[in-house]
């Protein structure tokens, strides 16, 4: 498996072994959106932004750098993508952890705004230690950078309350990237693994045309509903405020009460939600 390092270190191999996923990501579009209404668009989705106000978020002023901390068990992984991340613009690597014990034990004084964080580390694994690590900073957004294609890692780290999920075959560029548009409230998802979640969709929809039974769903608004079909269409804060003529803050709100409402963590989670209780069609 190799990371393509752009600046510090060219085409160094970080990390024994190769990846599973095959080619590079290109950066090419990975066309999500079928009949209406529309998955999100993009190479990725954006689908999540986290709205906990807590105490442990930090203030953020402009022009502050994005402060990243990096979850590794591979040292020379570690040290390569900080060297290339802090020579970006705009983004500070605050911390190395070797695995997923040590970034729960650090992330409190650190206050990330991102983590970088491979699944399989020893002591403590990487999606388990992102549920932890949201329970302290709500606000922090994690994105899985992992050699693991299997859809069960996927939507795991999902449920954890992920905000991304890439294979270490993405190029450097793409991690600042990704990076910056994670903390600005984008999710993202190597295309193929898009595809695969897409097609767990397709199943969870299949699934509710045969269940006989239901449990009730939590009775939300008409507007939250209104606004649970726009996030489920890859609609941004600013995009659904547009759409409803409200204000961004009353968007956050809504949202907030229906994360709650429904017992989930993430619009990733309210997508999948939307699927099952057919507010969303996949074709």
């Amino acid at each position: 498996m190799t990371l393509r390092l752009r600046r510090a270190i060219t085409s160094t191999t970080l990390v024994p072994g190769a990846s599973r996923s095959g080619a590079p990501w290109d950066g090419s579009v990975v066309d999500l959106t079928p009949a209406t209404p529309r998955i999100p668009r993009g190479p990725a989705h954006r689908l999540e932004e986290e709205l906990s106000e807590t105490p442990q978020v930090r203030d953020t002023v402009a022009g502050d750098p994005i402060r990243v901390l990096i979850v590794d068990d591979h040292a020379l992984f570690r040290r390569g993508l900080e060297m290339v991340l802090d020579d970006e613009d705009g983004i500070e690597v605050v911390g190395q952890c070797g695995d997923g014990q040590e970034a729960v034990e650090q992330v409190g004084d650190l206050v990330p705004d991102v983590v970088l964080m491979d699944i399989r580390m020893p002591r403590r694994g990487g999606i388990e230690a992102c549920t932890s690590i949201k329970d302290q900073v709500p606000s922090v957004k994690i994105v899985m950078l992992t050699i693991s294609d299997e859809e069960e890692d996927l939507f795991e780290a999902i449920k954890a309350g992920a905000t991304g999920y890439l294979l270490k075959d993405v190029s450097i560029d793409e991690v600042a990237d990704v990076v910056r548009a994670v903390h600005d409230g984008q999710s993202f998802i190597s295309p193929s693994m898009a595809s695969k979640l897409i097609t767990e969709f397709a199943v969870m929809a299949k699934r509710g045309d045969e269940r006989q039974q239901q449990v009730p769903a939590p009775k939300l608004t008409d507007r939250e509903m209104e606004v649970l079909r726009l996030v489920a269409r890859g609609l941004g804060n600013r995009e659904i405020a547009k759409e409803l003529f409200i204000s961004e803050n009353t968007v956050k709100n809504h949202i907030r009460n229906i994360l709650e409402k429904l017992q989930l963590h993430s619009r990733m989670e309210a997508v999948v939600y939307a699927v099952r209780e057919k507010l969303l069609e996949i074709s």
